[in-house]
């Protein structure tokens, strides 16, 4: 007989039971188990007082927060009202079905009150606990970034005289991008001391590819090489390089996962003097692509480059192909580069001069302060190693940044400020490192093994081996039982 659903609605039931209605192997089950979010309460306290009206609690709160960015839900508001539909939000929040859902405007007062800090400590427990399952190695790194959009549209950009724009970025207490931050000469105006974004101030005009110059966020990112777990992360405008992070990042690894990096795998970006020799200071291995190659061109033309010029390490001297001897004339103070030049008169007389150089004044050679440590580092950079290296690199960091940016949000700000954009970047990167850690959650070991002694097996092992086969068999003709069923 056919069945027909009755439309009735019962005005109370309550027979309803969550706990048996999100089924066990429902994604937030495992979250719940894997994460104990209530470590917000105590790092939180100092934010509430003892008296006035009793606030939402603090776990309820980041665990909200949790699902805006695990489902990518599309706001706040759309989050309030997906929360009072759905079973599973529901049981992951603690609430019943006649709860009442708080108003969106709880979670931005939270952000407001919190700070960013208490974000950045649930980061730190999943790499924390990452490490604890065995899922990072520590030791090998890839280093990478990517630039964001803010919540901030062109039009919001205004010019001005730099004076005026740091006269506003004051008004606005916006974070400011020094030039010693930058790949900007110190002699060049940069186009974020003449233009700022009035809806978002904190980030900075960046051009990307061929497009237009946008309000954006930089987003530096590590992640350990056996896993692809996420140990570091670092938010700042989008005028800052990425070369400039590079040993904060490493710091910040070395301190959340309590491992010593031992090789730095990155692109040509992060291969410049400077990491090059505060790695090797490390003694950290430098897998990173060479920034200086392709730089020297002094061929074209027919003039010697600088690898035509012996160094005497012994007198500190250049000898150029002519056999004349170059001698250290000052250090630069920024560069920390030595100038070499010859005597006065001895490039005017040279019969190489033309080959070597069309300056009036002679041929100059620079050498780094440490150039031995330069030139041990840029060995490791072009070996066979490293290329192996930064493909895998390409592989881990671009599989990282599209799983954020297909699942989580990533390449755009949901609010504005620097330190929201921290938040969001945290809470990401978390979500991240929970997802990886329960899909490489390995299973206990079966019974059968587990009600077995060590010390049993070990005194009984020759009785245990000769078993084996039997066991096997049976376990296959187990298995293979119900298939010839079928087929029968």
């Amino acid at each position: 007989m056919m069945g027909q659903q009755k439309s009735e609605r019962e005005l109370f039931n309550y027979a309803v039971n969550l706990e048996k209605r999100v089924r066990s192997d429902h994604p937030l089950r495992r979250v719940a188990a894997a994460i104990d979010f209530k470590f917000v309460r105590q790092e939180v306290a100092r934010c509430y007082g003892v008296n006035g009206n009793e606030s939402i609690d603090p776990e309820v709160i980041m665990k909200m927060m949790f699902l805006l960015f695990f489902d990518d839900v599309p706001s706040e508001r759309e989050l309030m009202k997906v929360i009072a539909e759905r079973l599973d939000y529901l049981w992951f929040l603690g609430y019943g079905l006649d709860d009442e859902i708080p108003d969106h405007s709880v979670l931005s007062k939270a952000r407001k009150r919190w700070g960013k800090e208490v974000f950045e400590s649930l980061f730190v427990r999943t790499v924390a606990q990452c490490v604890e399952a065995g899922l990072v190695d520590g030791e090998k790194i890839h280093v990478d970034s990517s630039l964001i959009e803010a919540d901030a549209a062109k039009e919001s950009v205004i010019k001005g005289p730099p004076e005026l724009i740091a006269a506003l970025k004051r008004a606005y207490a916006a974070t400011q991008s020094k030039l010693s931050e930058t790949t900007t000469p110190e002699s060049y105006e940069a186009v974020n001391d003449r233009m700022m974004s009035v809806t978002d101030p904190d980030a900075a005009l960046v051009r990307r590819g061929a497009g237009q110059s946008r309000p954006r966020y930089h987003h530096h990112r590590v992640v350990d090489d056996q896993k692809g777990v996420i140990t570091a992360v670092e938010t700042t405008p989008g005028s800052i390089a990425e070369n400039k992070k590079l040993i904060e990042l490493i710091e910040q690894h070395e301190a959340n996962t309590a491992h010593k990096v031992e090789t730095a795998v990155a692109d040509h970006k992060y291969g410049t003097t400077e990491n090059y020799v505060a790695c090797q200071n490390r003694s950290i291995t430098t897998h990173m692509g060479d920034a200086s190659k392709g730089q020297n061109n002094h061929h074209q033309g027919e003039i010697f480059p600088e690898s035509a010029f012996s160094y005497d390490a012994a007198s500190d001297t250049y000898r150029c192909p002519a056999a004349q001897v170059l001698w250290p004339r000052r250090l630069h103070p920024t560069r920390r580069t030595i100038e070499y030049v010859a005597r006065k008169g001895v490039c005017g007389a040279c019969a190489l001069r033309r080959q070597c150089t069309r300056s009036g004044l002679g041929r100059t050679v620079k050498r780094h302060e440490h150039q031995h440590l330069l030139d041990r580092a840029r060995v490791q950079a072009h070996s066979l190693r490293a290329r192996r290296n930064r493909k895998r690199r390409q592989h881990l960091l671009e599989r990282s940044f599209a799983d954020a940016t297909n699942n989580h949000h990533f390449k755009r700000s949901r609010w504005r400020r620097l330190w929201r954009q921290q938040i969001q970047d945290h809470l990401i990167a978390s979500i991240q490192n929970v997802r990886l850690l329960l899909a490489h959650h390995h299973p206990k070991r079966s019974a059968t093994v587990a009600l077995i002694p060590t010390t049993t097996l070990n005194q009984n092992w020759p009785q245990f081996a000769s078993r084996i086969p039997e066991m096997l068999n049976h376990s296959f003709a187990s298995l293979l039982r119900p298939q010839t069923a079928c087929l029968t």
